[in-house]
């Protein structure tokens, strides 16, 4: 199901169809297809550019344990009671629980409709399931394709979304179509912010929002540069490789969010989900053990000023 107007991610010129899984780009002679139910935009050049970056991710993931086989636990998510990354997914469920409300709901009060969204790091498409759960048209984008944390474990689903192979920078839509783009535990991945920013802001109508949701935020750059030390030693450490395939920007800063707004002409309203006590506690117990600072997570709601 494809709700979305595509469009040539390497000029962003439209597509002509050829049939009803595959498209053609005229002006670079490049064809695009709907393989195994996902949509593959992923530029050819570029999936070798990516290509040591998602076997580093596919590694670690499959080591730490995540996906499943099945489809009860997809549909759940983000709520787990138990299991191994129950805590992340507790997280997971606070942010979604404070963007409906804050977010998705609101703006589909407003528009009188139901949404069209961009999950951007869709990973297992979780999230857009749950959007298109409740009458959203729904596009899932991500590098991965994988059956267990890619955007394969749609087929665990009982509900239909757009599943998008692509790259966060160029990104297979035509302009001024999505109301709401979320960047989903994924903008820290961005090798630049500047450029993510203003190509999710190309395909928002202009009183559409983009959302950056769980990625880490830090008062001081030095605790994100050290998180950013640690988790390379842990990598090297446990895989082999340091985890820096790519020049990703990793964290985020309230002096990066305030340059970001000044250069790409957007306006941050701040929700701050709740997580319980116990990771209230995290900065006072870090000061009191002379530990770096832990990371914030909030979501950064934007909107277009110019």
């Amino acid at each position: 199901m494809n709700d979305f107007a595509f469009a040539c991610p390497r000029c962003q010129g439209p597509l002509t169809a050829i049939d009803a899984a595959s498209y053609h780009c005229s002006e670079d002679s490049l064809s695009f297809a709907c393989k195994a139910a996902i949509w593959r935009f992923l530029l050819p050049e570029r999936a070798a550019y990516f290509q040591q970056f998602i076997h580093e991710y596919e590694t670690v993931r499959l080591a730490e344990g995540w996906g499943s086989q099945q489809p009860a636990y997809y549909r759940a998510l983000p709520f787990v009671a138990n299991g191994r990354h129950r805590n992340i997914w507790h997280m997971r469920a606070c942010s979604y629980n404070a963007l409906r409300l804050h977010v998705v709901e609101p703006m589909t009060e407003a528009r009188g409709r139901p949404l069209r969204i961009l999950d951007i790091g869709a990973g297992n498409g979780w999230l857009a399931y749950r959007l298109a759960l409740t009458g959203h048209q729904v596009a899932a984008v991500d590098l991965l394709t994988n059956a267990a944390d890619g955007l394969g474990a749609q087929v665990f689903y009982d509900v239909a979304f757009a599943a998008v192979q692509a790259e966060f920078d160029r990104l297979p839509f035509a302009p001024t179509q999505v109301d709401l783009l979320i960047f989903n535990g994924a903008f820290h991945y961005a090798t630049s912010y500047k450029g993510s920013l203003q190509e999710a802001l190309r395909v928002l109508l202009p009183d559409g929002r983009v959302v950056i949701m769980d990625s880490p935020v830090y008062r001081d750059a030095r605790s994100g540069q050290q998180m950013v030390q640690e988790r390379q030693q842990q990598f090297q450490d446990l895989y082999g490789f340091r985890g820096d395939a790519l020049p990703n920007e990793n964290y985020l800063t309230f002096d990066r969010l305030a340059q970001l707004a000044e250069s790409a002409g957007v306006r941050w309203h701040w929700v701050k989900p709740t997580y319980g006590w116990r990771w209230a506690m995290r900065p006072w117990l870090a000061r009191l053990r002379g530990h770096r600072e832990p990371a914030t997570f909030f979501l950064m709601v934007g909107q277009q000023t110019r």
